[in-house]
C-alpha cells in the first residue's frame, strides 16, 4: 500500500524550477550481494523529446499515434530501492521478479536491515525468490547507497522507496555520478488534485505540494531518460496492506459491511503483476519512456459497494453492506475504511499508447487467490476487534450478531 501532460508525444511538468544542493551522507556498513546471470527478450523504442511548464489546467491529448516499435533488447543491469513497509513494497519484488524472467540482472536493495522484523513478513519472507532466480538481494539506508553498492554498475535504478525530495535526492545524485542511463521513480495517483471528470489521465492537474511532485520535478531535471509511475490501490500474492483483507475480515464472521457514502464511488485496483510488467517495458523500451509519466493501474474500475461484493463471492459467503455518513456518525473515514471515500481512479493511457502495454487484471479472479492466502494463514479463525464498525453500527441502529 501524483503531473505532466502529453500533448502528442510530448509531456508537460508545472512548477517554478528550484536547484538544490547536493545531499548530506552518513555511514552505513555495506552489505554483501549474490549474482545472476541471463539471457536477451523483444523490446520496442520510439525518441521523444520531453518539454517541461506547469499546467494550470488539465490536458488530456491522444498518443495513440506514439507506439513503440519491435527491436532486439540488450540485456540489462538494474537496481532497485525498495521501500521496507506499506502497499508498494511488493512492486519492487514483483518487478524484480519480472526482469529476471526477461533476461536481465537484478540487484534489490531494501532499506533497513537484513535481520529486522519487518523482513519476516511478505513479500520480505520470500525474497528468497529473487535470489533463487538469479538476482542479488542486499539492505541497507538509501542515503549510502554508494557504500551499499560500491563498484556496481547499473543501466536503470528504480526508486520505489521515497516520498519526498530528501529521500529520493541521494539516490538520484548517486545514480547520476555512476552514469546510470535511466532513472524510474515510482509516485502515486494519490497526487493527482480530485476532479468533476474522473477518470484521471496523464496530463491532469496535480497537488503541487505533494512530496511526489518535487522528486518528479527533480529527476526530470537532472536525467535526459527517466519515467514516473503513478499507482494506486493494487493486489497480489505477498502484498502487506490491507485492503481486500478488510472486507474478508467482516464477510467471514457474518458481520455488515460498513460503506462511507452512496458505496457507488469508483476507484481502481491492480494486480501487482500488472505494475511490474508496465515498468519493465520502460526498461525495455527505455527511449520510448523517456520524459513520460504512466498511470500504473489497471484498466477498470470497481465501486466500493462492488469490492465488497466481489470479495463476498471470493469467500463464498453472503454480504450485508450498510451505508453511513461519517460525519453524522462522528468517525473518521479514514480510519474507519480502507479506501478513500471519494470517486478514486485512473486510466492507464500513456502505458497503453506508448508502450503497448495491456492489463491482465482480473478482479473476481485475483481477489480468490487473496482469499486463499487469508484461510491458508488462518485469518479467517483469528480473534478481532471491531471496535469502530461497532460505532457505527450503533449509531445506524444496526445489530450484530454475537
Amino acid at each position: 500500500m501524483a503531473t505532466l501532460l502529453s500533448s502528442s508525444s510530448l509531456l508537460f511538468f508545472t512548477s517554478p524550477t528550484s536547484k538544490l544542493p547536493p545531499p548530506s551522507l552518513s555511514p552505513t556498513p555495506p552489505l554483501s550481494l549474490s549474482s545472476s546471470s541471463p539471457s536477451s527478450p523483444l523490446s520496442f523504442t520510439l525518441s521523444l523529446s520531453p518539454f517541461f511548464s506547469y499546467p494550470t489546467t488539465s490536458r488530456r491529448h491522444s498518443l495513440s499515434s506514439f507506439k513503440a516499435k519491435p527491436i532486439t533488447a540488450e540485456k540489462k543491469k538494474v537496481a532497485i530501492v525498495n521501500t521496507n513497509s506499506g502497499g508498494h513494497a511488493v512492486i519492487g519484488f514483483y518487478f524484480a521478479k519480472e526482469l529476471l524472467g526477461s533476461g536481465h540482472e537484478v540487484t534489490i536493495m531494501t532499506v533497513g536491515e537484513e535481520v529486522s522484523d519487518k523482513m519476516k513478513k511478505p513479500p520480505f519472507n520470500r525474497f528468497s525468490e529473487i535470489v533463487s532466480a538469479g538476482g542479488k538481494t542486499v539492505w541497507g539506508d538509501p542515503a549510502e547507497i554508494g557504500k551499499v553498492l560500491e563498484g556496481a554498475t547499473f543501466d536503470a535504478v528504480l526508486d520505489n522507496n521515497g516520498k519526498d525530495l530528501d529521500t529520493v535526492r541521494p539516490v538520484a545524485d548517486w545514480a547520476k555520478s555512476c552514469g546510470v542511463k535511466q532513472f524510474l521513480f515510482i509516485s502515486s495517483a494519490g497526487i493527482y488534485k480530485p476532479t468533476d471528470e474522473p477518470p484521471h489521465v496523464e496530463g491532469d492537474v496535480v497537488k503541487a505540494d505533494a512530496g511526489h511532485v518535487g522528486v518528479e520535478k527533480y529527476i526530470s531535471e537532472i536525467f535526459s531518460s527517466w519515467a514516473v509511475f503513478r499507482p494506486q490501490y493494487m493486489i497480489g500474492s505477498g502484498n502487506n496492506k490491507d485492503c481486500e483483507e478488510w472486507f474478508f475480515d467482516r464477510i467471514v464472521r457474518g458481520r455488515p459491511v460498513p460503506i462511507p457514502g452512496s458505496g457507488m464511488q469508483l476507484t481502481n485496483i491492480s494486480h501487482v503483476r500488472d505494475l511490474s510488467s508496465m515498468i519493465t517495458l520502460a526498461v525495455e523500451n527505455a527511449s520510448a519512456a523517456s520524459g513520460n509519466i504512466f498511470n500504473c493501474v489497471s484498466d477498470r474500475a470497481v465501486t466500493l459497494d462492488g469490492m465488497a461484493k466481489l470479495c463476498a463471492q471470493a469467500a463464498g459467503c453472503p454480504v450485508d453492506i450498510v451505508h453511513y455518513d461519517p460525519k453524522a456518525v462522528g468517525i473518521d473515514a479514514k480510519k474507519a475504511f480502507p479506501f478513500r471515500n471519494m470517486h478514486f481512479y485512473a486510466e492507464p493511457r500513456a502505458a497503453k499508447d506508448i508502450l503497448g502495454w495491456n492489463a491482465t487484471t482480473n478482479l473476481p479472479e485475483d481477489l480468490k487467490e487473496r482469499f486463499d492466502e487469508y484461510v491458508k494463514i488462518g485469518r479467517d479463525k483469528k480473534p478481532m476487534k471491531f471496535e469502530i464498525d461497532d460505532k457505527i453500527l450503533e449509531s445506524l441502529k444496526v445489530p450484530v450478531a454475537v
